[in-house]
């Protein structure tokens, strides 16, 4: 399966924003769209409004990444406004995670554990049956324009041994400081999906940038 390229929203032009949501039904496969509430990570982005706003233009799937505390408050609504695929912070709630997976399943959505990289990957191994896909972050969640953690490579290699090893189709995807010369790496690795936001919107060639990246 080829690698799927999710601009991230978070470093779009919030003054121009149909025409970046355009450039991404375009040249891009997913709309990543990072949602922040000021406690779980220490920044606010955006909610339900602009996510109801794109999907009504949107050609493309809607990846929701939940950066917030208590995420199965949210669940339900979030998946109304649009999302096709909804993941969590693994250590953004006290609860069991497998019945939250199991909310975002009932709605019909596909639903992913996200991990910072100070979590080891191990932990998410016991979900990744009822994952459709999980987020390795390779940047601290809750700030655009950081550099990319080098460890991301191995991590994302441990993380597909264990997929492969079990038979599973659970999918990587990475999320932070994901460029035209870091990609490459990466699919070798076996990541799935990446997720890039300077690179893409900061670009003079946003679609150029999502073409590279493809390789």
């Amino acid at each position: 399966m080829a690698v799927l390229i999710a601009p991230s929203l978070l470093a779009a032009d919030f003054l121009h924003l149909e025409k970046d949501v355009r450039m991404v039904n375009e040249h891009a496969d997913l709309f990543h769209f990072d949602v922040m509430d000021g406690r779980f990570v220490p920044n606010i982005s955006f909610g339900f409004p602009i996510l109801e706003a794109v999907a009504s233009i949107a050609a493309r799937p809607l990846d929701v990444h939940l950066m917030i505390r208590h995420p199965q408050t949210y669940i339900e609504r979030f998946c109304k406004a649009g999302a096709s695929m909804l993941s969590f912070h693994l250590d953004a709630t006290r609860d069991d995670p497998e019945p939250i997976l199991g909310m975002i399943m009932a709605q019909g959505v596909k639903p992913g554990l996200a991990i910072n990289p100070n979590i080891p990957v191990e932990k998410l191994f016991p979900y990744l049956d009822l994952c459709d896909f999980v987020l390795i972050m390779s940047v601290y969640a809750g700030f655009g324009g950081q550099s990319f953690i080098e460890e991301t490579y191995t991590r994302v290699e441990k993380t597909k041994a264990e997929i492969t090893a079990r038979g599973l189709a659970t999918r990587i995807e990475v999320d932070g400081g994901v460029n035209a010369q870091n990609a490459p790496a990466l699919i070798a690795a076996g990541v799935d999906i990446l997720v890039a936001g300077s690179s893409v919107f900061r670009a003079g060639d946003p679609a150029a940038a999502i073409a590279a990246m493809r390789g």
